[in-house]
């Protein structure tokens, strides 16, 4: 087993490792927007102003 074989494999690990954490960040955001409890942006336009 050689680097042809560890390169194209750490490669695409890395890719899928990417991949899922876009994933987990994309739901926890689609579930915080629909939570109407959760707190707001300070840069939202109906931010608290304090």
């Amino acid at each position: 087993m050689t680097i042809e074989f560890f390169l194209p494999l750490l490669a695409l690990m890395t890719m899928l490792a990417f991949i899922i954490f876009a994933l987990v960040s994309k739901k926890r955001t689609e579930e915080k927007i629909k939570d109407p409890e959760a707190q707001k942006s300070r840069l939202a336009k109906d931010a608290p102003n304090h």
